[in-house]
């Protein structure tokens, strides 16, 4: 799809990779809505502040009444709780669930008919490598970005007849305060950003950011040997 010209709502827009995928966007000359649960977070120049809670039905509800002329949706907003699948608080990961699966369901639940009374168009789910591969450091939001990427396999079937494309973005570890105490290598948001408003815009699917992500998604067909070489 086009971008200039396009209507966006980005949630999770006041920070981080959300931030710079709105900065993107305007910069191609999108009007963009910057979801937030706190609006007045929101310092970005030429964006409307929407407050959102992707948690919270009646805010996706009130969000989907006032940005009536979206044909883009993204699919930002997230958390990553680091909660141990084995012994972590069960409160935090289903918070993981109701964020990254849930939320992002109901937003596209009330964004589709939406983008499609619109002409049509796209929604963007960012997604992880962690989508594909897990380690127990990051059980819960693997977990929850594995059922997020099969729902955005659903929904991309379920929605191309109705005009909405629905595509998947991958990435690893980013240089924002979610990635700020990993010690290793982290990709520069404002690039990743750009590259998946590429994609958006060459009309991708699966949009597969760094290299880390291209190398975990060919081990795909490697099974479990090859996504987890330390098993015996």
């Amino acid at each position: 799809m086009k971008i200039a010209g396009s209507t966006a709502l980005v949630t999770g827009a006041n920070r981080g990779f959300g931030r710079h995928l709105a900065a993107e966007l305007v910069a191609r000359g999108a009007t963009v809505y910057a979801g937030a649960r706190n609006p007045d977070s929101v310092d970005l120049p030429g964006v409307t502040p929407v407050r959102l809670d992707i948690t919270d039905p009646a805010s996706v509800a009130a969000a989907a009444q006032l940005a009536g002329d979206v044909n883009l949706l993204i699919n930002n907003a997230g958390i990553d709780s680091r909660a141990d699948l084995l012994e972590g608080d069960l409160d935090l990961i289903r918070l993981e669930l109701e964020t990254h699966y849930l939320g992002n369901l109901s937003m596209i639940r009330s964004f589709a008919p939406v983008i499609a009374g619109n002409g049509g168009g796209t929604v963007l789910n960012v997604l992880s490598v962690l989508s594909w591969v897990n380690f127990p450091l990051h059980g819960a939001y693997g977990a929850a970005k594995s059922a997020e990427w099969a729902m955005t396999n659903a929904l991309r079937v379920q929605l191309a007849e109705r005009g909405v494309r629905v595509a998947g973005l991958h990435v690893g570890y980013m240089d924002t305060e979610m990635a700020a105490s990993v010690t290793g290598a982290k990709s520069d948001p404002a690039v990743i950003a750009r590259i998946g408003i590429d994609g958006i815009e060459a009309d991708a699917y699966e949009i597969v950011t760094d290299e880390i992500s291209r190398q975990v998604q060919a081990g795909l067909a490697g099974g479990v040997a090859a996504l987890y070489p330390q098993l015996p």
